[in-house]
């Protein structure tokens, strides 16, 4: 029951998230390696529940196969762990979560050359030696620490120093920035306020202390789940709140005014920022469920915006082929060129701050320049869960019979790179897919207003039967 979605391997704890499955998954890995006479990996772990100890045990396999595991002993964020693995020029990562999903899932990312999300071909080498059978070996941890199989890695100052020397830290010592952080529970305080902190910004924190069942909420950075944020923000009188997911690779932004800022914007204020104020050059990489924005700014700048399935290793990919400046979802992952080649919510987090900093302009300021630029887009998301029965259904409806609901929008053309995507001919969209990480369909839809979106969507919905 071992099987790889957009986002690692993630199971319910107890369930398939269980020390025989790590240990099984761990020799896999270790099998492929040693196949390829890859020597070392870097492992780490954030603070669900399980993850400390299962990190220990992966450790173990790794060890008892001779591998020399370079391993971070404190709870870190994910992208630290893939600057390890991109520091150490090691060709495997491995970090012990289960990011955004509830309390009651762990799960484990691996990570390749570069510090990318491993993409779907070298999980599938894992899922079919695991098909196959493996013999698990193990070492007690402490024999591997002593024996120096199992080295502890400190790699945070690296991490933190290679962010404030991506950033303008001279311009944002000049503001004095007042910044509120949610980690939500998660693994990013430390390094974030470390960083905001030594570029002389005033940072307070909510809800950073160590529970495993995350306030009861899910560690997702959404408008549901960043009302306290919100709330004190306003309050108080922040120049911006930060919030990122349970491994921190992921953002939700709230303005001075107590504005969510979704991921779509982010990306697109971000891009702009970088092409038009720092006057950096190149492509962006979004994946098939996020803002067409990015296209309009790109176009308007002589590049291209590419379009990838869902799953942050296809953009990895893709912005080392065209060489792109910024990769992003609309799930509030995002990374830079010349950075890790996975997401990395810290770094956007600066660079946000950075950018507030250099234009001298507020969130909400900027996104009126983009919008009187290239138009205004509103996206409307809805999840809905499924049984075994209804998701064979729906499969066949759309995958195989191919049915398209009537949706009252011209159609330009449709696509199943991921999912069933319709493409309008005044810029929308809808697209339908089943989610990689949890048992779940997802509907997106972009149009010029919100009440347009919803519409599409609630038709689409009708029309799957949900």
């Amino acid at each position: 029951m071992i099987k790889f979605g957009t986002g690692g391997w993630r199971a319910i704890i107890g369930d398939d998230f269980t020390k025989a499955n790590v240990q099984t998954l761990s020799q896999a890995i270790a099998d492929e390696m040693l196949s390829t006479a890859c020597e070392k990996i870097v492992i780490g772990y954030d603070r669900r529940f399980l993850s400390d100890v299962s990190a220990k045990w992966a450790a173990e396999v790794f060890a008892a196969n001779g591998i020399q595991v370079y391993f971070i002993n404190v709870d870190a964020p994910t992208p630290m762990i893939m600057y390890g693995v991109k520091t150490l020029d090691a060709k495997y990562g491995m970090a012990v979560t289960a990011s955004h999903n509830p309390a009651s899932y762990n799960g484990i990312k691996v990570f390749t050359e570069g510090g990318r999300d491993a993409a779907a071909e070298v999980t599938q080498l894992f899922e079919a030696r695991i098909e196959k059978g493996v013999c698990v070996k193990t070492v007690d941890f402490e024999k591997g620490v002593e024996n120096g199989t199992i080295l502890y890695f400190d790699i945070a100052n690296d991490y933190i120093d290679s962010i404030l020397g991506m950033i303008d830290v001279d311009k944002i010592k000049k503001h004095r920035m007042k910044v509120l952080l949610d980690p939500m529970f998660g693994v990013s305080r430390t390094s974030l306020q470390t960083i905001l902190m030594t570029a002389r910004c005033d940072v307070d924190t909510i809800h950073d202390r160590h529970d495993t069942l995350f306030g009861g909420r899910l560690p997702a950075p959404t408008a549901k789940t960043l009302t306290r944020l919100r709330d004190m923000v306003v309050e108080g009188g922040y120049d911006i709140g930060i919030a990122t997911d349970g491994d921190a690779d992921r953002i939700g932004i709230i303005d001075d005014k107590g504005n969510f800022i979704h991921p779509n914007q982010i990306l697109a204020l971000l891009y702009y920022y970088l092409t038009k104020y720092k006057k950096w050059e190149g492509d962006c990489v979004r994946n098939i469920a996020t803002t067409h924005l990015l296209d309009r700014i790109a176009e308007s700048f002589g590049k291209t915006c590419h379009e990838v399935p869902v799953g942050f290793k296809h953009i990895s990919a893709k912005m080392e082929e065209a060489d792109a400046l910024i990769g992003g979802e609309s799930s509030g992952g995002l990374t830079i060129r010349g950075h890790i080649r996975g997401k990395d919510g810290i770094f956007a987090s600066a660079l946000l701050v950075e950018m507030i900093c250099v234009t001298g302009k507020k969130l909400s300021e900027i996104l009126e320049e983009i919008y009187a630029t290239y138009g205004k887009r509103t996206m409307h998301e809805t999840d809905y869960s499924f049984s075994n029965e209804k998701k064979a259904e729906l499969q066949k409806m759309l995958f195989e019979d191919k049915k398209l609901p009537e949706l009252g929008v011209k159609i330009a053309r449709v696509s199943y790179m991921d999912g069933l995507k319709i493409y309008f001919e005044n810029d929308g969209w809808i697209i339908a897919r089943f989610s990689g990480t949890e048992p779940l369909i997802r509907i997106f839809c972009e149009m010029e207003t919100a009440v347009e979106a919803e519409r599409v969507c609630n038709v689409m919905r009708d029309f799957l039967g949900l």
